[in-house]
């Protein structure tokens, strides 16, 4: 990994509309790229080619909307949690702020089926894999949720399906190791380095340099090589565009603010890019504070991170003095991530999007926090921002409207968190 200086050039100015990236040759502002062996320069291209045949392609998205409707349960509701809000009232009470709280609603992609809001893109890519004419696909995995939503797709669209997943992840994602492995996927475990998302990403870089005439990689995050970001974002967006009609219908205008956690940054793409030319719509990603905010003990590169090329894309990554990526650590395995994507690493420099961390105890806090207050239990990566959305609404007005997206369900951690809690089943 390269590491280039951060500047606030004209190239990241905030543009007339900041929603116009990436450019044509793939650059959010000064972030993004092409930083990749020449073995996957064609196959960028193809994919390029393919995609941009079928932005206009009527028949395509209705066939993706079809989808929608009919195998993941779209649109997911808005939800009005009356509970956490009074929740929220209740700690500004307590902490005198001059504010009594905000309504808070969350946008339920956790009903989405497999049970997150990657099965957004991964259909969206499967598509785009029969226009390729190419038979099987791969996919990288922390938290298994991609990996889920992968041999979904797969296993619908009647494509091969290999799921790379560091082994640390395997052992903290029991649950979702044996649905890829009944939905046909053959997960491949990765014992290499810190043995989660990064190196499973790594390897399933070298296994397409390798089958890229035979294979298409379904990344799961908006990071890696122009197009990824730009089309993993927006086949996300349908997250945002439902929000925004369902906040003018039930409150009759837009939100005041609308929170989402971070880690290579999807479901937060998802939902702020149809609300980023909204100026008065306030936009807060929240990342993985771990543990402290000592290197290696958290996955927050927008936070303490510096601009360097990791996965075939510039974004800010944590690394060392060296340039090398650093270790990171989060409770949850989606968030165990060192970079971000390059457009949010733009909408950070720009100051359209705000970044903050929620550390472990916080989101675990939060984890238990949405399941008592409104009988819902979040995925450990939502429970970050659920962390934030409820600190930030305590300091709002009751006349204010925040909306958390809750992008995936609490199944798959439950386990996990029983243990980090201390919870023992009698």
């Amino acid at each position: 990994m390269s590491t280039v200086s951060s500047t606030r050039s004209s190239e990241t100015a905030v543009k007339a509309r900041i929603s116009e990236v990436p450019s044509p040759e793939g650059r959010f502002g000064s972030f993004g790229g092409q930083y990749v062996p020449e073995t996957l320069m064609a196959a960028l291209r193809q994919l390029e080619e393919v995609y941009e045949s079928v932005r206009q392609d009527r028949a395509f998205w209705d066939e993706l909307r079809g989808l929608f409707a009919t195998l993941v349960g779209r649109p997911t509701p808005l939800y009005k949690a009356e509970r956490l809000s009074a929740y929220a009232a209740e700690l500004a009470g307590k902490s005198g702020q001059r504010g009594n709280g905000a309504t808070i609603w969350l946008k339920r992609e956790d009903l989405a089926h497999t049970g997150a809001h990657k099965i957004n893109n991964t259909l969206g890519q499967g598509l785009l894999t029969k226009r390729m004419g190419k038979p099987r696909i791969i996919a990288e995995t922390g938290a298994g949720q991609h990996g889920v939503a992968s041999a979904t797709a797969a296993a619908h669209l009647g494509l091969k399906c290999d799921v790379y997943m560091g082994s640390e992840d395997v052992r903290r994602q029991r649950l979702n190791v044996i649905r890829m492995k009944i939905l046909g996927a053959r997960v491949i475990e990765v014992d290499s380095g810190s043995r989660t998302l990064k190196d499973a990403t790594n390897e399933a870089m070298r296994d397409w340099m390798g089958s890229v005439d035979d294979t298409h990689y379904i990344i799961g995050s908006v990071v890696g090589p122009h197009p990824f970001p730009m089309i993993v974002r927006d086949f996300q967006s349908i997250i945002g565009t439902e929000c925004k009609a369902q906040c003018l219908r039930y409150m009759g205008r837009l939100p005041d603010a609308v929170v989402a956690c971070v880690g290579g940054g999807s479901n937060a793409a998802g939902i702020f890019y149809p609300f980023i030319d909204d100026d008065k719509v306030k936009l807060i990603g929240v990342e993985a504070g771990g543990r402290s905010n000592n290197q290696g003990d958290h996955a927050a590169p927008l936070s303490f991170g510096s601009p360097g090329v990791l996965h075939g894309s510039l974004s800010y990554v944590l690394q060392n003095g060296d340039g090398q990526t650093a270790n990171v650590h989060s409770c949850s395995a989606g968030l165990d991530y060192p970079g971000v994507g390059p457009e949010h690493s733009y909408w950070k420099d720009s100051g359209r999007v705000t970044y903050t961390a929620a550390t472990d105890e916080q989101a675990l806090d939060a984890f238990t926090m949405l399941a008592n207050t409104e009988g819902i239990i979040p995925a450990l990566e939502t429970s970050h921002a659920i962390a934030e959305g409820v600190r930030l609404a305590a300091s709002m007005k009751n006349d204010q409207h925040l909306v958390i997206n809750c992008s995936g369900r609490g199944d798959k951690d439950v386990e996990e968190a029983a243990r980090l809690l201390g919870l023992r089943a009698k």
